[in-house]
Order: structure tokens, then sequence, then C-alpha cells
């Protein structure tokens, strides 16, 4: 009995063993291990073929977390979480950044295609998040309709933009807390330079302890985060009203007039590096486990806080851009220097207060958000499944918190802004043209009932969809001619006629679904994948290292732990049938011809 209690208490606890983090049959000894790695061809196809069922993610999945997540949330907490998720820096910093170096005062026009480019994969998310409502965000619906090994390579880019995004939101709190107290920024960070690089010998102490306040209030409560979150914005919101109504009152028409200096590539430009303002909505979709009611409220969350925001940022640009030429805009607190610049020096501070407070929340729902994350792939065993548990007490993932946190603290105290954003940039679109791909195969392919040929036939439409938007991707980033484009657009738009033409829908939504299929979710994936060409090839280089990294891990820990974990859940249930086969992730690989 004393046994039991002392487990019981260590499982409640923060347990570190060895089962915790590697507790699979291949990590039991180092023979285990050899004969893992001489299996990893068959393993790996066994992966690659693997896809989940949406009742895997909702039940077995969530179960592993031995404590169930308290649904505490509404619309409302939904609303202002996706409010406090993504107005912050990208609005308060970027703005500025861009518009001097890249689109002049056509930035506005930067806010409506990477707000376009954000609503359609808004919608994409939202479908997902009402049929599979857990903790994995776009990682769980990956894992269901593109198998295992693209969930697995997604989930390493989720984390690298969530840790990247909370790491330039704290660099950037560090400026606007710097202007606040009418200091330089870099005056407020420790200069390394002599033994650093310029863009990593600014390091920024105050960063580690705004995150380090956040990751205390993350694992406290979720209900208590959406109370503080949505008062916070509420504040943010008036703030960014003062700023419209006030700017607008000394606007000078006269800086409009060489409205797009850079021409349309500066504005699509700036519109792949502004496209980091709108990263944090897909945060609110890893609540949907939290939510009362998924069906009701994640779509009203999802796409209300999202129209607000576009409206929002808009204005904001104009309004900058209208005060003040774009060659003078300050790139690291823009909108309280340009008060300063119009004679209204005390309207600074309260700009920068407004912005801290707006950081501040989209810190805290990135923390709940990216742990949520990191909780789900950990059931899955791709990570440590240390990193799943969820505390009883406060019905929150704290050791997925803390050590995504962790790792925000270190790329904070480091790493520029410019870097970080190009960075981020990269990792979301990215992700979001793997979810539109995802919803395209979720509504046209349910195995067991498309026919091989109407099988085929999709695949043929999906490649040549996204071969299309590569090739007019890359013309864009290494051509300044058009006449590509008059082959590569209506290939794409030939494809996606096809798709809708030849290819029969295999399931409809339940609850809520995306209008006008194949569509809009053929347009998602264009507007990604074009926007990622007009990004700079120092970040795509850091992209292909980041990837190449999660790779190594996938393949000598990741994949040996998920494959074990399903074949024991295999198992456990006794055995599976064809029509298990087909489908489920936890159950064997996926049967391709029928």
């Amino acid at each position: 009995m004393g046994v039991d209690q002392d487990e019981g208490l260590r499982r409640r606890g923060c347990s570190c063993r060895k089962d915790d983090f590697l507790p699979e049959e291949s990590f039991k000894s180092w023979g285990n291990y050899v004969r893992a790695l001489r299996e990893t061809p068959g393993r790996f196809m066994d992966r690659v073929t693997t896809r989940s069922m949406d009742s895997t993610e909702l039940v077995e999945m969530k179960a592993r977390s031995q404590h169930d997540m308290k649904k505490t949330l509404n619309w409302w907490d939904l609303i202002w979480f996706g409010i406090g998720a993504v107005i912050g820096a990208g609005i308060f910093v970027l703005t500025g950044l861009e518009a001097r170096d890249d689109a002049g005062p056509a930035v506005v026009l930067s806010y409506v295609v990477s707000g376009i480019s954000a609503m359609l994969s808004v919608f994409c998310y939202t479908e997902f998040a009402v049929e599979i409502p857990v903790a994995g965000g776009s990682f769980a619906y990956l894992r269901v309709e593109l198998g295992d090994f693209i969930a697995f390579i997604a989930a390493g880019n989720i984390l690298l933009e969530y840790v990247i995004g909370s790491a330039a939101v704290a660099r950037s709190w560090t400026s606007y807390f710097a202007t606040l107290c009418n200091h330089k920024p870099n005056e407020f960070r420790i200069n390394a330079v002599g033994s650093l690089s310029e863009n990593y010998g600014h390091l920024d102490p105050i960063a580690i302890v705004v995150i380090a306040f956040i990751c205390v209030l993350a694992v406290l409560s979720t209900k208590g985060s959406s109370r503080l979150n949505y008062v916070a914005s509420i504040v943010h919101v008036l703030v960014i009203l003062f700023i419209i109504i006030a700017g607008l009152a000394k606007a000078n028409t006269d800086n409009y007039r060489d409205f797009s200096p850079f021409g349309p590539r500066g504005v699509f430009k700036a519109s792949a590096v502004l496209f980091f303002a709108y990263v944090g909505f897909d945060a609110v979709s890893t609540m949907a486990e939290e939510t009362k009611n998924p069906g009701r409220d994640i779509p009203i969350g999802l796409v209300g806080s999202m129209v607000i925001t576009t409206f929002a940022y808009c204005l904001l640009a104009i309004t900058l851009c209208l005060m003040q030429p774009y060659k003078q805009i300050d790139p690291d607190a823009p909108f309280s220097v340009a008060f300063e610049a119009v004679g209204l020096g005390w309207a600074k501070y309260l700009v920068a207060a407004g912005a801290l407070k707006g950081m501040t929340s989209v810190l805290l729902v990135g923390a709940v958000g990216q742990a949520r994350y990191l909780t789900h792939i950990a059931r899955t065993h791709m990570m440590p499944p240390w990193l799943a548990q969820v505390n009883e007490r406060t019905g929150t993932p704290v050791n997925a918190t803390v050590v995504m946190m962790v790792a925000t603290s270190v790329i904070a105290f480091f790493t520029s802004l410019g870097i970080l954003s190009n960075l981020l940039s990269i990792s979301t679109l990215f992700i979001f043209m793997l979810v539109a791909v995802a919803l395209l195969v979720r509504r046209y392919y349910s195995a067991g009932q498309t026919s091989p040929a109407d099988r085929n036939k999709l695949i043929f439409f999906l490649v040549v969809i996204v071969g299309s938007s590569i090739a007019t991707s890359a013309y864009w980033g290494l051509s300044d001619g058009w006449v590509v484009y008059t082959v590569t657009v209506p290939v794409w738009f030939l494809a996606t006629l096809g798709l809708r033409i030849f290819v029969p829908q295999a399931k409809n939504p339940k609850l809520w679904g995306v209008p006008l299929v194949p569509w809009l979710p053929s347009a998602s994936i264009a507007i990604n994948i074009f926007l990622l060409g007009s990004i700079d090839k120092d970040s795509f280089i850091r992209f292909g290292v980041w990837t190449l990294i999660i790779l190594v891990y996938y393949f000598f820990f990741g994949l040996h732990a998920s494959y074990d974990t399903a074949k024991e859940f295999e198992k456990e249930k006794g055995g599976v049938g064809k029509d298990t086969q087909l489908r489920n992730a936890e159950e064997g690989g996926v049967v391709v011809s029928n």
C-alpha cells in the first residue's frame, strides 16, 4: 500500500523518472534501441502511411494526460483570447519597420493581403476545431488527415512558431518599456556585440523577467488567464481607439503623396513579414478542449476576433503613415515616437503603456496555446510523455508550459526582432498551407468509401494546386516579369475547378463548415505559398536547418517512441479490423488500396 501511495504522489507531482521520458520498449535497453534503429525504414513507412481517427484524438489521446482540462471557456472568452493573442508586437513594432523599409504608406495594403490570407486560414482551422476539439490544434488535424510524419514536421515548426513568436514579443516589450522610461531600447539591454554578432549581441534580461511572470500566470488557471486577458485587452482596445482618433486629428495627407514608393514587390514583401502580426489566432484553436460548446463558441471566437483584428490593423497602419513621413518612422517604437513628432509628447506614454498591455496579453495567450500544443504532441509520444501530464489541481499542463517558456526565454535573451519575425512567418505560412491541404483531404477522401479512381484524381489535383502555387511564388521571388503567371495562375484555377467537378465530396461537416470548398482552401494554399516567395534567403536557410534538426530527433527518438506506443495500443485493443486499419493511427498503418 505504501508503494502505491508513493507512486500516486509521484504521478501527481513533478515526476522526473526515466519512464516519464522514454518509457517505450525500444528504449528499455541498448539492445532494444539498436534493434529499433535497424527497423527504422519499416517503422518509418508504417508512420508515413498512418492516419489517426477523430475518436482517437478525442478520447484515447486525451486519456494519456491523466487528468482532463477544465471546460471553462465560452465564445466571449475566445474572442478576447483571439484579440489578446494577435494584437501586440506585430502592429506596434513591425508596422513601422515595414513601412519605412519595404512598403511606405502602402503598408496598409500589406495588412489587407496578409489579413485575407489569415482569414482563409481561420476558416480552415475553425472547421477542424469544431470537429476535433482537442488541445493539439493543427498537429491533431494533420495527424487525422495527412498522417503521423507530416504532422510531426508541422509540429516541430509549430513549436518553433510559438517559441519565436513569444520571444519576439518579449523583446518588443523591452523596446516599449524603454520608450516609456525615455530611453532607447538597447540602453535596457546588455551590449555583447563585441563577443557576438549584431543580430545576437544585445542581451535582453527584461524579456526574461516578463516571460517568467507570464509563465506563473499560465500554469495557475486557464479561466484566470482568460479573465486577466480580456480585462487587459479591453484596456488595449481603448488605447487603440485613442491612437486612431488622436492620430487622425494630426493627420497630414501630404505623407500619402508617395503612397507606394517600393511598388507591388514592396507591398508583398512587407505582407510576408507582417503575417507575423496575425499569428496567434491558432492558439485559440488549441483551447477547443476547454471550450463548453465548441460548435457554437469556436466559430464566433475565431472568425469574430480575426475580423476585429484586421479592421484595427488597417486603421492603425493608415494612422501611423498619416502622422509621420514613412522615412522618419522609428523602427523600435513607431507609434510612441510619431506622437512625439506631431507635438503630443504626453501621448507617447499612453501609447507605450497600451502597447505593453497588448504585448502582455499576446505573451499570456501564447504561453497557454503553446503548452497545449506540446501537451498533445507528447500524448502521441513523439515528444516525452512527461510533457503530456496535466496538473490535477490547476487543470493545466504545467510541465509543457514551463519547458516552452524556458525555451522562449533563451531565444528572447539573444535574438533580434528582425530575424525572429522573418523566421516566424515561414513556419506559420508553411503550417497554414498544410492545414488547408488537410481540409481538402478531409472533404474529398474517406477511407473505405472513396474509390481508388477518385483518390488518385484527388492526389493529382492537389499536386497541381500546390505545384502551380510554388511555381508562381518562385517566379515572383526570382523575376520581375509576368509571362509565367499567364501559365501558373490558370493551371491553379483549372486544377481547383477540376477538383470541384470531377471528385465527389466524401464528407460534409457535422456542425460548421468552410464555405466555397474547394475554392477557399485552394486560395489559402496559393496565397500562403505566394507570400513565402517574398521572404529572404537567410530565413529559408534557418528554416531548413531547423527542419533538419527535428528530422534527426524524429528518426532517432520520436519515430520509435510513437511506433511502440501505437503497437502497444493495438495490443490493448486486441487487434484491429479492416476498417480500423484504414484510419486509426494508433492501431497500425493505413491500407492504401480498397
